[in-house]
């Protein structure tokens, strides 16, 4: 797996008051569109294209459009969603599929219990959206549900990840023969006995939506 820790003052900036406990939700959503979109120029360097010719309002020119089949974004819900509108702002003529993952919270393992995602998905580009790679339990087992669909190409997006989640990942792909890529705003020191990130920003979903009891 390849690992890209995105190095910018701005996305440096974004990630500290998102880090802050007392950045308000309204603030908080904002930010993060703003900072997915920055994290997806990076992630979106090896998307796919083909030539094509226009016309200028000068001459005849070549240039280049996203190839097909269309890269497909997939945010794990719920916390993902609040990283779509940044994505989708950057390559707005993608598909969308969702895929709703949750931790248990004593096994820390993934549960799936939604998807709505195409069946077939050969020669596809997948760019997965969760804000944070603690376990690496739910974001393997995303990778893992698009691979064995036939997704050949696959780029993970986070805020943060922990070293322990980068592990995990590392261990999956290792028996997987896709190319996948891992991009984020900052690799954190650890995790704590909970399974949250340290220093992290707490509990990406509660931040961008209330609590859910």
């Amino acid at each position: 797996m390849e690992l890209c820790v995105v190095t910018h003052p701005l996305v440096d900036h974004k990630l500290t008051v998102l880090r802050n406990k007392h950045t308000e939700q309204p603030v908080f959503r904002r930010l993060v569109e703003e900072l997915v979109t920055l994290l997806a120029y990076e992630a979106t360097r090896g998307v796919r294209i083909t030539e094509t010719r226009i016309e200028t309002p000068v001459t005849a020119t070549t240039g280049v459009k996203l190839a097909q089949p269309a890269p497909l974004v997939v945010p794990i819900l719920r916390a993902g969603l609040g990283m779509l509108d940044g994505m989708l702002r950057l390559m707005p003529t993608a598909e969308v599929g969702f895929l709703g993952m949750i931790r248990d919270e004593e096994t820390l393992q993934p549960v799936t219990y939604a998807e709505r995602l195409p069946k077939d998905l050969s020669g596809r580009q997948c760019y997965v959206l969760d804000p944070m790679l603690a376990t690496g339990g739910s974001l393997g087992g995303a990778v893992q549900y698009l691979v064995d669909r036939g997704a050949d190409d696959i780029t993970c997006i986070c805020l943060l990840a922990a070293p322990e989640g980068i592990e995990k990942l590392n261990r999956l792909l290792a028996d997987l023969d896709v190319p996948c890529t891992l991009v984020v705003a900052a690799v954190d020191e650890r995790l704590n006995e909970h399974g949250y990130i340290v220093p992290g920003l707490g509990d990406a979903g509660d931040r961008l939506y209330g609590l859910a009891d």
